[in-house]
């Protein structure tokens, strides 16, 4: 869980959303049975049970990240387009909605860069947080070598207004692959941003990530330290700084 109660957010492309009296037989939903892999949304008032709501978007879409409020009185959504394969490519965008049910107004946020550790693509992770420079997110950034992919975690600050503009991106990566759990497993040199948990007293944060796609790492930073780094190191490209249309 992250943001505000009420909400949650999972791997794979699963967005959730709660609201009070939502009910339905538990063990509903996935975001693999949309004709390939797209962008699933559920709701629920006790994260136990689940109710299904309609797919955003249209095969092919992963990598969904809700925002924890509303942004000028519109839901926002991150994902990034895909294919149907093990994607070489990826941006991520950003999608506005009434009602969470029709979504537009897509705006490009940001795409790879030419730092080796998301040199081929990248996507959303864990739900920004809200801070007084803007929205922190971690996301994921993916490179390729002759023993395939490395999934390394990376930290942008976005806009706290209009989120498609890049406020400060590192252009180092926060986490990659070192210990043994994240090098070794079902899908090897993985460390994938999943969700976090701010403690706004302490400005503690601890994130949770997926290790080789087998084990759940769990790191800790704070907030004014990790926004202070991704300030200071901070390389941000035009296409960033753009409002993502053209």
């Amino acid at each position: 869980m992250a943001g505000c109660a009420g909400w949650a957010y999972g791997r794979a492309g699963l967005a959730v959303y709660g609201e009070p009296g939502d009910r339905e037989e538990p063990g509903k939903g996935g975001c693999q049975d949309f004709y390939g892999a797209s962008i699933g949304m559920a709701k629920t008032a006790d994260f136990k049970i689940f109710v299904r709501v309609e797919n955003p978007f249209l095969p092919f879409n992963r990598n969904a990240v809700l925002f924890p409020r509303k942004i000028g009185g519109k839901f926002v959504l991150l994902s990034r387009p895909s294919d149907s394969g093990h994607t070489p490519f990826g941006d991520v965008f950003l999608s506005e909605s009434p009602d969470l049910v029709y979504w537009g107004r897509h705006r490009h946020v940001m795409g790879k860069s030419s730092e080796w550790w998301e040199s081929v693509k990248i996507g959303g992770g864990a739900a920004p947080i809200e801070t007084s420079e803007g929205w922190l997110m971690f996301y994921h950034g993916v490179t390729g070598t002759c023993n395939g992919y490395v999934y390394s975690i990376g930290g942008v600050i976005l806009d706290i207004d209009n989120p498609s503009v890049v406020r400060y991106r590192c252009k180092n990566f926060l986490l990659t692959p070192q210990e043994w759990y994240e090098e070794r497993g079902f899908v090897p040199n993985v460390t994938f941003p999943c969700a976090t948990i701010h403690d706004g007293a302490t400005g503690r944060i601890a994130i949770y990530y997926g290790a080789a796609d087998t084990y759940v790492g769990l790191a800790f930073t704070e907030a004014d330290r990790i926004v202070s780094y991704i300030k200071e190191n901070s390389v941000v490209r035009e296409p960033d700084t753009e409002i993502g249309k053209r």
